[in-house]
């Protein structure tokens, strides 16, 4: 085995190294971006759950509204029907009447299905407040545990590169231009072993990064 195949192998060995190393920083990095998203998730949420409600706040306002006019006609059909001089403009007020006491029947329903809605969703609102408290606090731990790790990746990677560099200088620029390439191309895997394998008589090699014989 020749210096630079020999080379090439101790820089796969490092580059293994610095390749796990680097793989448990972004892990512990996504973990952070994971929970910011659900925090962000939890707040979009509560965001929709406020234009619920004050939509059906704007509608059951403008029911309340339109409730108050027909009281008023209401009220003038009452008069006007207590005036009435015939029977028949006296059916055709009371007719009048009862058609708008039960519209407004059907109003009164509306509106205390929408106050049942509001408040329906101003607790399901309090209950998403409260678990935005509780993934703010993981989030938070989260940052501090995650600091901490990768100040100590951080400094494994520094030390492993360094180990990595020293390896690389007494390889040819050709080879380690192609290892680097191959390396970025396959995840870090350059180089594969090759395996062999004895059945009685017969030798068989198979190649340990892509298991063909």
């Amino acid at each position: 085995m020749g210096p630079v195949l020999n080379g090439l192998i101790k820089l796969q060995s490092v580059e293994n190294q610095l390749r796990v190393v680097k793989a448990k920083l972004t892990r512990c990095r996504r973990n952070v971006i994971i929970q910011e998203n659900q925090v962000r998730s939890l707040a979009n949420g509560l965001e929709a759950k406020k234009e619920e409600i004050q939509l059906a706040k704007i509608q059951s306002d403008h029911l309340e509204l339109e409730l108050a006019t027909r009281d008023k006609i209401i009220a003038r059909l009452r008069a006007s029907l207590n005036a009435a001089k015939t029977n028949k403009e006296y059916a055709a007020i009371l007719t009048q009447l009862n058609t708008t006491k039960a519209d407004n029947s059907k109003i009164e329903t509306q509106i205390l299905d929408l106050l049942k809605d509001i408040e329906t969703d101003e607790a399901e609102s309090e209950k998403i407040r409260n678990q935005i408290d509780e993934q703010k606090q993981i989030l938070e731990q989260t940052r501090k545990e995650t600091e901490l790790l990768a100040v100590k990746y951080e400094a494994q990677i520094e030390e492993i590169q360094a180990q990595w560099d020293k390896a690389a200088k007494v390889i040819p620029a050709e080879p380690l231009e192609l290892f680097k390439r191959v390396a970025e191309t396959y995840d870090g895997e350059a180089l594969a072993v090759v395996e062999q394998q004895q059945d009685g008589k017969t030798v068989a090699y198979s190649c340990g990064g892509c298991f063909m014989g």
